[in-house]
């Protein structure tokens, strides 16, 4: 089986996995789900104060997710007034999560709207690919943060129990670890010749690479907010999770919450249904009931949550698409280079598949700018 049939037969396997994780539980909530008179008198027991926290939080993501995006436009000298970055990251997210196959008409939507502020062909694809790279990170840095957060503790438990064993079994993992790293580096440089050639690159991984040689020449200065504003991106989104528990008083720690957000965020990665829409309504309820919280408690968290992170980012969104429609700098100027057949496409590698950003709650991953036809439709 070649390495596209291989790509074919996972995908499904994936979907099944998630479809059968979500049967378990549904068969292990559904005796326990709240009912409407209990998760409304949850409602009226909120903490207006956190509630208003969450909010501001969900508002604070989505602009971060357009400071990250105008911070690497301007990287490669393109200029994005923050209105128009903040309308975009709306309509993006109104797109990514409301139509079936959000993710790539909103790369590619996205692409076309870099492209009208002045980007060309090659800045437009390496923004996008950057930007999703950039989420990657920041999301993998939180994955890493929480690992870290829960070895300290079970470490520090470990450490009281038994101080003898645990010294030398942290002897034993940093020895391994180092030897691990030098035979990485050793294999590395053996390598790296290879790795050098273009004819060994693989058709997927093009546009990654491209972006990343690109990204060489741009000035270290634009990094760091970049990073930051991706990074700022997820601990929003965390933060308004995080509020609206505090709003309905459920008993759970900051760790024990960032657990449920990430392992959710793990769920997400099969796109199932438009912007996860069920999916991460049940798994959410699921996380927090298991992890302790009351059953009406948390399926109030859950549907704050939600509202703010996507039901309410819906209809915001088109109504800034409207207004970027309007704009005077979405021109019939532009037609005749976006009106020939696969030139989106071919702005985005020669395989057709891009790493393009998508946002429900912050999260950005690869697109497939085929929808560009559509896309093309959305932004005229």
């Amino acid at each position: 089986m070649g390495r596209h049939g291989a790509h074919r037969l996972l995908t499904p396997l994936k979907a099944v996995a998630v479809v059968a994780l979500l049967i378990i539980a549904w068969l292990g909530l559904r005796d326990r789900l709240p009912g409407v008179t209990e998760i409304t008198d949850a409602l009226g027991a909120a903490d207006p104060t956190w509630l208003a926290v969450a909010l501001a939080a969900e508002v604070l993501s989505l602009a971060m997710f357009a400071r990250q995006q105008r911070r690497l436009l301007t990287a490669f000298g393109v200029r994005l007034t923050r209105h128009r970055a903040l309308a975009l990251a709306y309509t993006r997210s109104a797109i990514a999560i409301s139509l079936p196959g959000g993710s790539a008409l909103s790369a590619a939507y996205a692409f076309r709207q870099f492209r009208v502020s002045g980007a060309s062909r090659h800045t437009a694809a390496t923004v996008m690919v950057l930007s999703g790279l950039l989420s990657v990170a920041a999301l993998a840095l939180l994955y890493l943060t929480g690992a870290l957060a829960a070895a300290v503790i079970q470490l520090n438990q470990a450490w009281n129990q038994h101080p003898v064993l645990t010294r030398v079994t942290v002897m034993l993992a940093l020895a391994m670890l180092s030897f691990v790293g030098l035979l990485a580096w050793r294999s590395g440089a053996a390598l790296r010749p290879v790795r050098r050639r273009p004819a060994r690159r693989h058709r997927v991984l093009g546009p990654v690479l491209d972006a990343v040689e690109r990204a060489r020449a741009v000035p270290a200065r634009h990094w760091a907010p970049a990073t930051g504003a991706a990074l700022a991106n997820w601990l929003a989104d965390l933060l308004c999770l995080y509020a609206a528990a505090r709003a309905f008083h459920l008993p759970l720690d900051p760790v024990t919450l960032g657990a449920v957000y990430l392992t959710v965020q793990l769920v997400r990665q099969v796109p199932l249904t438009p912007g996860g829409i069920g999916v991460i309504e049940l798994s959410l309820l699921t996380g927090l009931v298991a992890a302790g919280a009351g059953e009406a408690p948390a399926a109030a968290t859950v549907l704050v949550y939600r509202l703010l992170s996507c039901w309410l980012i819906i209809p915001a969104g088109f109504a800034t698409w409207l207004g970027l429609r309007r704009s005077h700098l979405v021109g019939a100027a532009l037609d005749d280079q976006f009106g020939r057949s696969g030139e989106l496409g071919a702005g985005l590698g020669q395989d057709g598949v891009a790493v393009g950003p998508r946002r429900d709650v912050g999260h950005q991953q690869p697109a497939h700018p085929g929808g560009g036809g559509q896309a093309a439709g959305l932004g005229a």
